[in-house]
């Protein structure tokens, strides 16, 4: 069978399970299969599949009709420009948490300085950040081992060495550091909401998904311990739920930080809050 009547019943059977982007899904899966980019597929489309990348092909789209996510199936997913390898360890990077990689850099204003990525996952933040402020020093801490040496391999894959990943459960490992910027993408969903029955976050893990109260205990454990860690000015900048950015600037504002406010991701909510620790405590 041509290729690109092999893309077009995979996009027919994705499209019946449920996919929102079927097309997108089996033309990713084409190019993992063949190691071609999708400017290839569209030029060579009309040659015909072998036996092996046929069957290799029909098994990824059975497993993303049964659910699993694109990113784990092939083991990568770009972010930030940067293609990053995945596991059902860690957090599939998705496009919104760009809206926090961008005030990030906004906030980094001064030639040098330390950035901390907490819940590291694939280390997406800190290696973002990274790239595009070579002269700054990134830390990102994951409390699973696994994550850790996930975004390490990610680190030394791209060559980004300025990002450093350390095992630490959020602080505990952090005594007496200090850093000019914190980022944190932390659990925040809360643990009824019926979205962890639906789409990919079936298949990720739900440690890294669901927080108490609400989904906001680790956000406020977060910007209390941030307090201890941040230089004076310094800014902590959090991504959480589309409907807590009240809860999480009402959060930091009970803390004593100053400057408080949202930032809208790319389907126009608000998705970062940042907050400035005081000059002087």
């Amino acid at each position: 069978m041509r290729l690109d009547a092999l893309l077009a019943r995979a996009t027919e059977r994705l499209a019946r399970a449920g996919s929102s982007s079927p097309r997108l899904d089996a033309e990713v899966l084409l190019c993992h299969v063949l190691g071609v980019d999708r400017t290839w597929l569209y030029t060579w489309g009309d040659r015909p599949a072998t036996l092996y990348s046929w069957a290799r092909f029909e098994a990824l789209v059975a497993a993303r009709a049964a659910g699993q996510p694109v990113a784990y199936l092939t083991g990568e997913r770009d972010f930030w420009g940067l293609s990053l390898a995945t596991s059902r360890h860690t957090l599939i990077p998705r496009p919104d948490t760009e809206t926090l990689v961008e005030v990030l850099l906004d906030l980094a204003v001064a030639p040098t300085g330390r950035l901390l990525d907490l819940g590291t996952g694939t280390g997406a933040i800190a290696l973002a950040f990274a790239s595009e402020r070579p002269a700054w020093q990134a830390f990102g801490v994951d409390r699973v081992p696994e994550a850790v040496a996930l975004a390490q391999a990610n680190g030394r894959r791209l060559g980004i060495a300025n990002a450093h990943f350390l095992l630490s459960d959020w602080f505990a490992a952090l005594v007496g550091e200090r850093y000019r910027l914190i980022a944190a993408n932390p659990p925040y969903i809360d643990a009824q909401d019926p979205h962890l029955a639906q789409g990919d976050v079936r298949f990720e893990p739900s440690s890294a998904l669901v927080a108490g109260d609400a989904g906001l205990a680790d956000l406020r454990h977060i910007a209390e311990g941030a307090l201890g860690h941040l230089e004076a000015g310094g800014w902590l900048v959090m991504e959480h739920g589309h409907d807590q950015a009240i809860a999480v600037r009402g959060l930091l504002e009970g803390c004593g930080y100053g400057a408080v406010a949202s930032r809208r991701d790319l389907g126009g909510r608000e998705r970062v809050t940042l907050g400035q620790r005081p000059w002087q405590r």
